[in-house]
Formats: structure tokens, C-alpha cells, sequence
């Protein structure tokens, strides 16, 4: 199969979601098999897409489809093949001699052998009309092999933005714990000296608890997330050791200052329905064209001694429609036609939709992430600081302290969601945007 490397860097240039790659990708080719394909420094999404690309289930299916299409294509462009026939007939089986004055070897018996080639000559355009179903036919698999890596490159994101977003997750927990570990045993100090009870403190070591469920809970989700991007990589046995190189952060500053390629051309997915339309139309002039009956010409030569020891001869033989004119069979066509005609414009109305909502769901997750960044996840922390410090010196209550470490802790996970948001709707963006290259439909 042809190696996917370079799309899977057009691709990532794309979404502009790139990050440098640790190691070349070629490295990562060998990965197949029951370990994940981490390199030194950890799986960068440039690696990951390269490795679907060239992996991928799906992709490799409509590979096969495409490759069957223009098998399909080529038998199509073949003329039919003549057919040949031998007969004796004449033979004796009471007895009697077949001997003939000319002798009684098989050529001198009376026996009457002949020997017939036949043609069939197709009218009406019947082989034009079948040559641009099989071409059609073609494209629309070409297509739909592009369009599938289109949804693959964008699932590949969303793998592994979700992979990474569970991690984070469970980082954003353990830091939690970790901050309320440590105003826990400040609480104890203060326990003894009288200033709090020790319900206070066990609070705080619920409150902490608490979080490390949590923490526990992101690692299994993300360990489930990698399993789920293994498998979009292809990987004949994903175990969800997979270590991914790129933040979220990182994947969203790239994100935030990308925009689409601009539109050369239709997406291809509309490209695969106008192909199942033009395939459609020739089916139906197939149809329209089988009513024309086919003659098939054939010429023989018979050796019958001794009277006709050589003779040539030939026929025509057609169908004659008398029965039927193909009436069921073209009905079925037309109505094929017409789906293909409201399949074309469906899709064309869910790329005009998809494309849309993509850039407006682009443009609110990347100005919701930066509120958070620059605005929300400051001032969050730093209220969380103060109340803590104000904790300490007895200037702040443990409801206090307990209700701005929650507070901290949902905005920095609500942060972290924010930036997923951002890569997924880049990669959303950049697959409603795509447009259909047949270059690249190649396997």
C-alpha cells in the first residue's frame, strides 16, 4: 500500500494541529502488533495520523472497495469474447459402417462435423453505457476512500484530544488531592492547637478523598480513551499503553490560529453522491438500451464426405422482443436515478450545514478556551491561594477554603475541556472545509 506519511502531514497542516515529531514517523511502522507504537518522547499527533492513515480498519476496507471498482472498470473496457464450438454428429452406433468411398478414417467417414465461431455484437450503446457505470462507479469509490480518511483524520483528533483530556483530568484531581493533603495537615497543627475541631479536619481529608476517587476514575477513563485511539491506528492488539507527546494546551494553541484551506473544489462526499448519480444515469441508459435486442454473428464450417466434404457457412441469432421490453428493469433504474439525484442534494445541504456550524462552533470554543486561559483559571487560582493562606492564619473558615478549591478545581477542568474543544473543533473545521483531490484518493 502506498505510504500516507506526507497527507498525514498535509493533513495536520490543515487543522494546524501539528506539533514537532519526536521521531520520524517512519519509525513507527514497525508497531504493529500487541504494543503500542510509542516512540522515544511519547506519540505526537502527527505520528498518530500518519499511523491511521496508513492503518486504519476502515480506511483499509474502502481501500478494497476502491481496488474491486477498478477491476470492475477494467472488465468493463473488455470486448466480449467470441465463442467456439466443435459438433460431430451423423455417427452410427448400430453397426453399420460410416465408410465412404473416399476411406474410413474419422476425416473420410460420413460422419458431419462442424465447427462454428460466434460474436456478439452489442447495440444501442449498450457497451458505452456499461464502460460509464463501471467508470462512475469508480470515482464514487475513490471518493468515499477519501472521504473516509477525511472522517478518520478527524476521529484520529478526537481520539486522541479525548485521551488527552481524560489524562489531564486525572492530573487536575491529583493536584486537587495533593492541595487539600496539604491544608489537611495544616489542619491537624491547628486541631491541636485548639483552633478548629477535628470534624474541620475531617473534611478536608473527605474533601481529599474524595478527589483521588476521582483522580483514580479520569485514569481509568483514559486508559479506555487510548484503547479507543489504538484501535482508530490499527493496531492488532490495543493495550492502552500509548503515551502521547502533545497537551491539550499545546494541540490548542496551534488550533486557535488555524483556519481551513480555502475551497478548491466539493468535499467528497458530495464528490462519491454525484458519482452514484452519474452511475445511476448509466444504468439507466444500460436499461434503456437492453430493449435494443444484441444479434450474435456466427460463421462454420462443416466437413460432411462424401457428398459436402467441405462447406462454409453462417447465422444470426437475436433475441426477439416480443415477451417483454424491459419495462421492470428500466422502472428500477429511473428509480435509482431519482435517489441519486435527492442523495446529491442532501449532501449537498449537510456540507453547506456542516461547514456552518463547524466555523461557528470553532469560533465560540476558541474564545471560550482563551476566557478561560487568560481570565477565569488566573483569577481562580489565585482566589484559591489566598483563601488557603487566609486558612492558615485563622482569617478564613474551612467552608471558605473548601468552596474555593472546588471552585479552583472546576474551573481548571472546565479549562482543560475548553482547549479539547478547541482541537476537536479545528479538526471539525478543517473536515467540513476539505475538498475532494483524486491525487489523494489513491491507495
Amino acid at each position: 500500500m502506498r505510504d500516507y506519511r506526507p497527507q498525514a502531514r498535509i493533513a495536520v497542516s490543515a487543522i494546524a494541529l501539528c506539533c514537532a515529531a519526536a521521531c520520524p514517523a517512519a519509525a513507527l511502522t514497525g508497531a504493529v502488533g500487541s504494543t503500542a507504537p510509542t516512540p522515544p518522547g511519547g506519540l505526537h499527533l502527527e505520528d498518530a495520523l500518519a499511523l491511521a492513515l496508513a492503518r486504519n480498519w476502515e480506511l483499509q476496507s474502502a481501500g478494497s472497495d476502491l481496488a474491486v471498482a477498478r477491476a470492475a472498470e477494467r472488465t468493463a473496457r473488455e470486448w466480449p469474447n467470441p465463442t467456439a464450438s466443435f459438433s460431430t454428429s451423423h455417427v452410427h452406433l448400430d453397426g453399420r459402417s460410416d465408410a465412404t468411398p473416399l476411406g474410413d478414417t474419422y476425416w473420410t467417414r460420413g460422419y458431419d462435423s462442424v465447427g462454428q465461431l460466434g460474436e456478439l455484437i452489442e447495440l444501442g450503446g449498450k457497451r458505452g453505457a456499461r464502460r460509464a457505470v463501471a467508470g462512475a462507479s469508480t470515482r464514487a469509490a475513490a471518493a468515499r476512500l477519501a472521504d473516509a480518511r477525511r472522517t478518520v483524520v478527524a476521529g484520529t483528533v478526537r481520539a486522541y484530544a479525548a485521551a488527552a483530556l481524560a489524562t489531564a483530568n486525572a492530573g487536575i484531581a491529583e493536584q486537587s488531592a495533593a492541595y487539600l493533603r496539604d491544608e489537611a495537615r495544616i489542619a491537624a497543627i491547628r486541631l491541636e492547637a485548639g483552633d478548629i475541631s477535628r470534624a474541620d479536619r475531617d473534611q478536608i481529608e473527605i474533601a481529599a478523598a474524595r478527589l483521588e476517587l476521582d483522580a483514580e476514575s479520569a485514569r481509568t477513563a483514559a486508559l479506555g480513551e487510548r484503547l479507543a485511539l489504538e484501535e482508530l491506528l490499527g493496531l492488532a492488539h490495543p493495550t492502552g499503553d500509548v503515551v502521547l507527546a502533545d497537551s491539550l494546551e499545546a494541540l490548542a494553541e496551534h488550533a486557535a490560529v488555524s483556519s481551513p484551506p480555502p475551497a478548491a473544489g466539493e468535499r467528497a462526499d458530495l464528490v462519491a453522491a454525484r458519482a452514484e448519480l452519474a452511475r445511476a444515469t448509466g444504468e439507466l441508459r444500460l436499461q434503456r438500451a437492453a430493449r435494443i435486442p444484441d444479434p450474435t454473428l456466427t460463421v462454420q464450417a462443416e466437413h460432411a464426405p462424401p457428398d459436402r466434404p467441405n462447406s462454409v457457412g453462417g447465422s444470426v441469432a437475436l433475441t426477439v422482443p416480443f415477451l417483454g421490453r424491459n419495462a421492470g428493469a428500466i422502472a428500477g433504474a429511473e428509480t435509482g436515478r431519482e435517489a441519486a439525484e435527492r442523495e446529491v442534494r442532501r449532501v449537498a445541504a449537510q456540507v453547506a450545514a456542516d461547514s456552518a456550524a463547524a466555523r461557528s462552533a470553532f469560533a465560540e470554543a476558541v474564545a471560550r478556551w482563551r476566557r478561560y486561559r487568560d481570565d477565569l483559571r488566573p483569577r481562580s487560582d489565585a482566589i484559591r491561594r489566598a483563601v488557603s493562606l487566609a486558612f492558615e492564619r485563622g482569617g478564613a473558615s474551612l467552608l471558605d477554603l473548601l468552596e474555593a478549591q472546588r471552585n479552583d478545581n472546576d474551573v481548571r477542568l472546565e479549562a482543560t475541556r475548553a482547549a479539547n474543544d478547541v482541537a476537536v473543533a479545528a479538526a471539525d473545521l478543517a473536515a467540513a472545509c476539505s475538498t475532494f483531490t483524486p491525487e489523494a484518493s489513491r491507495p
